[in-house]
């Protein structure tokens, strides 16, 4: 979840919302609060479903802390295309 992305579609669809509320009922101010209504719960539905991701992840690193780690290849050049993060904690190794 990108938020940038997530804030534009949500401008988006806030203003999609405020145009229909607007011709559904003619009231400028009855579409301007619900329109706020319906930013604020779409921003307690985002939080939530961030909550949720970390959660998720935290689980499932838990469960790879109990021992259940994935076998890794004894050298660094059996991971082609991939930057091993040992290999980068080397002595000497700089990030300039």
């Amino acid at each position: 979840m990108f938020a940038p992305r997530v804030f534009a579609s949500m401008i988006g669809a806030l203003v999609a919302f405020a145009i229909a509320t607007y011709i559904l009922n003619g009231s400028l101010i009855s579409a301007a609060i619900q329109t706020l209504i319906c930013a604020v719960l779409m921003q307690v539905g985002y939080f939530i479903a961030v909550v949720f991701l970390v959660w998720k992840e935290a689980r499932a690193r838990r469960s790879l802390s109990t021992g259940k780690v994935p076998v890794e290849p004894a050298s660094d050049d059996k991971q082609t295309g991939k930057v091993s993060i040992r290999r980068l904690n080397r002595a000497g190794h700089s990030n300039r």
